[in-house]
């Protein structure tokens, strides 16, 4: 038998609902789920009795990042010359790339092939014809903030966590949101240090458009995507095209292409190595734990961090 699905996908009353559903992974990002999520968000954008996708995580949280337990922690296999590379698999490129040997010679272009397949699944939501309102409810964290960043609208429980800490050791935002979505002073605030936001403190930062309790964080999300559904949908291909235009002139590719580089380079420094090698020693997320700690937030992160 194959892998259950990783995503969910239901359309109701002009919107289309796609739910990440690894919950015991904490809806941990693999290859799988990248395509998923990229196909759910095709048909519902050809789909003519969708107005509106609703981008949400079932369990805990939100999405807590790559899924990169064997990776880093060494578990995966180095390529015999000629092999097949199956999607998922120890012998797939987003493990070649993560768990390189240092005394062999490190290919960049291997890092970007993978990593720019991963930036166009995430994309797709910025580039659907139609909106995309992201439900965030515990945590957003790591390569799940890209995700929520590509979306359109950002709804986001208060009490909630956004944020990339990888940027303290072991990563670089690739799809390069951050700037466009808060200002550059406020992106660097966050990665320069790998800090995360509350919900609350997103809103506030103009990050996400409501932060609610929890406890009404459903309703509010959709009683947002209901009012969206009655417009016309050729009205709201017309404002997301013309919005996005802004983006793209501001250089969001050119800055997404450098993130996905950056990225690679970043697992391969002495402290990416380093970061790894403690994983493979230890686990991951007691390398993660050992990270955060000087920032006094060691922990808090079940899954990525």
């Amino acid at each position: 038998m194959g892998e259950p699905p990783a995503v969910r996908y239901e359309v109701l009353d002009r919107v289309a609902r796609i739910t990440l559903d690894r919950p015991e992974r904490g809806n941990g990002i693999t290859p799988g789920l990248i395509r998923e999520l990229a196909e759910c968000v095709e048909q519902a954008d050809i789909d003519p009795a969708v107005h509106v996708l609703l981008l949400g995580g079932s369990g805990p949280g939100f999405c807590a990042g790559y899924d990169l337990v064997e990776s880093a922690e060494g578990k995966g296999a180095h390529v015999p010359a000629g092999a097949a590379r199956p999607p998922g698999s120890p012998l797939d490129p987003s493990v070649i790339a993560a768990n390189h040997d240092p005394q062999r010679t490190w290919d960049p272009m291997v890092d970007y092939a993978m990593m720019s397949r991963n930036v166009r699944g995430f994309m797709s939501l910025l580039h659907c014809g139609k909106p995309v309102v992201c439900k965030v409810h515990g945590f957003c964290v790591a390569g799940g903030t890209d995700m929520a960043l590509c979306s359109d609208l950002l709804v986001i429980a208060a009490d909630a966590k956004i944020g990339y800490p990888p940027a303290r050791v072991w990563g670089s935002p690739t799809t390069a949101l951050w700037a466009h979505r808060i200002g550059a002073q406020r992106a660097k605030r966050l990665l320069f240090t790998g800090d995360s936001l509350s919900g609350r403190e997103a809103a506030e930062w103009g990050l996400a458009i409501e932060a609610p309790p929890e406890d009404r964080l459903e309703e509010r999300t959709e009683a947002l995507v209901t009012r969206i559904a009655r417009m016309p949908v050729n009205q709201l291909m017309m404002m997301k095209l013309l919005v996005n235009q802004t983006l793209f002139a501001q250089g969001l590719h050119a800055a997404q292409l450098l993130g996905t580089v950056f990225d690679g380079i970043a697992r391969h420094t002495a402290e990416g190595y380093a970061f790894q090698q403690r994983a493979a020693a230890e686990g991951f997320h007691e390398a993660v734990r050992e990270r955060d700690q000087p920032f006094g937030d060691a922990g808090r992160s079940t899954f990525k961090g």
